[in-house]
């Protein structure tokens, strides 16, 4: 007969956080987020650490160098998507490794036929107002000029005129060489000649960094940038049960410093497989993460197995529709606190402490939270980083609302067969992933920092500087739907609801 579970499964949205007393200690400033992200032995410490708990999830359209890079600033790490050739994703993983921080890429380039029209359409596309003009139109092109919003009028030009009529042609532009010019010195190039923005290009011309004013302020202020022993930023990649013996080798080659097994559902003899593969072949130095699972049992296989970190959940994405397509999977909240119980009972017996990662269920940010109160070490997010400038997806304005493009890896437009295979035809079957729209946000560091400023003030209102207190020292509740409906504004009608003439 079936095993039943006695309670029901629930959700975040189904707790609230009961405040506990403060001490004068307790203010936001005083609080750290760092977190363990692979396991250690009682009495040692992670080898790796992320100074917040968020990383960006196993996914096209969340996951690339360009999101690995921003996260990282702050202190996270992404994981590169997987579902892609290997040659792909290691460039990606490449690209991390060896990015010069304060020099970025071209991301906004025209040739110089472009036409004004097309110009104003990239921009309102990209948000980029500057925007640089090479032979070919690509961010390695012979530059041949800029174009920035000072060099065109729109009420006194026609939108036929090309990039070459008026854009500022490299003979004045200020430039440096990108093969000697370090940060400082390309800084001290800005202010002395007061730039916006500096190209560096090669002794061929053609362009290989832009840097900006504006990251110098950013620059200094990324104090919880997440770093190796040679001062890159650390980055993480997906891998699958299929082709590990060619794509793992040429993951660490690039320099990824964790992996992560990307599956639904973790708890199979194709993780056990996979991981032993790679610890036999390439040491326990390599860590890499598996998952998804539900339950204790889930858990502790993937513990045995060997598993660096282990994720928790099925189901509970935002575009995830395994639960409607398979009938699998279970609340996130009550996966969390039943995975974190399995996992102190394991760090009991044997001294070895497994992270966990609460994959999926976030909508608010207090999520994020109540996530870490149960008992998560850190957070795997897709939709919540794929609404930012960062991700790399298309941005898009659909009836006056700008919009950024979110799909699934089991959708047909990803069609991440391995993510869901079970041994059988190297294909997606059904669908379990949708394509979608998310609500544009902006940019990654301002919407992690808000994020993280209600994390801290929370944690505060339950007297905890440390993720590990808040876990010792939090008290939850769950709430009726009547409370729910309390919890927000009520009984009132909000001024946005009228028009302002």
């Amino acid at each position: 007969m079936a095993y039943f579970f006695e309670e029901p499964s629930h959700t975040f949205g189904e707790y609230l956080l009961v405040p506990g007393y403060s001490s004068d200690r307790c203010i936001p400033v005083n609080v750290s987020l760092q977190t363990p992200l692979v396991k250690f032995k009682k009495g040692e410490e992670s080898k790796i650490k992320i100074n917040i708990p968020m990383t960006s999830a196993i996914m096209q359209a969340v996951s690339d160098d360009t999101m690995a890079i921003a996260l990282a600033k702050e202190g996270g790490v992404s994981f590169i998507f997987g579902s892609q050739s290997i040659e792909q994703q290691a460039e990606m993983v490449s690209r991390v490794k060896n990015y010069k921080s304060g020099f970025v890429s071209s991301d906004s380039n025209i040739k110089p036929t472009t036409t004004l029209g097309e110009i104003l359409e990239l921009k309102d596309e990209t948000g980029h107002s500057t925007m640089a003009v090479t032979d070919d139109g690509t961010a390695t092109g012979k530059l041949v000029g800029i174009v920035t919003s000072r060099d065109y009028r729109i009420t006194r030009m026609s939108m036929d005129q090309t990039a070459e009529e008026f854009m500022t042609p490299f003979a004045k532009l200020v430039y440096a060489d990108a093969d000697t010019t370090n940060l400082s010195q390309a800084n001290d190039m800005i202010w002395d000649n007061k730039l916006n923005m500096l190209p560096l290009v090669d002794k061929n011309q053609r362009l290989r960094y832009m840097v900006f004013r504006k990251d110098y302020t950013d620059n200094k202020q990324n104090r919880n940038e997440v770093i190796d022993n040679k001062k890159r930023y650390l980055v993480g990649a997906g891998i699958n049960t299929r082709d590990y013996a060619e794509r793992v080798p040429a993951l660490l080659n690039a320099g990824a410093d964790v992996l992560c097994i990307d599956s639904s559902e973790g708890f199979s003899e194709w993780q056990s497989i996979t991981l032993k593969y790679i610890h036999e072949e390439f040491g326990d130095d390599v860590k890499v993460g598996a998952g998804n699972v539900v339950d204790a049992e889930g858990f502790r296989f993937l513990a045995e197995a060997g598993a660096d970190f282990i994720k928790v959940g099925i189901g509970g994405g935002s575009i995830c529709i395994t639960r409607e397509t398979k009938g699998i999977g279970r609340g996130q909240a009550t996966a969390v606190i039943d995975v974190a119980k399995a996992r102190d009972e394991y760090y009991r017996e044997t001294g070895v402490y497994i992270p966990i990662c609460s994959d999926g269920g976030i909508v608010h940010d207090y999520h994020m939270t109540l996530a870490l109160a149960m008992g998560a070490d850190f957070m795997m997010l897709g939709r919540y980083f794929s609404r930012f400038d960062e991700s790399p997806t298309n941005r898009v304005r659909i009836n006056g609302t700008y919009l950024k493009e979110y799909w699934g890896e089991g959708s047909n437009r990803a069609r991440n067969w391995q993510r869901y295979d079970m041994g059988g035809d190297k294909k997606l079957s059904f669908e379990e992933g949708v394509d979608s729209y998310v609500p544009y946000a902006g940019s990654l560091k301002d919407n992690v920092e808000l994020s993280l400023s209600k994390m801290r003030s929370t944690m505060c209102n339950c007297g905890a500087l440390t993720i590990k207190e808040f876990q010792q020292k939090s008290k939850l509740t769950l709430v009726s739907s009547t409370s729910i409906v309390e919890g927000g504004s009520h009984d009132v009608i909000l001024k946005d609801k009228f028009s302002h003439e």
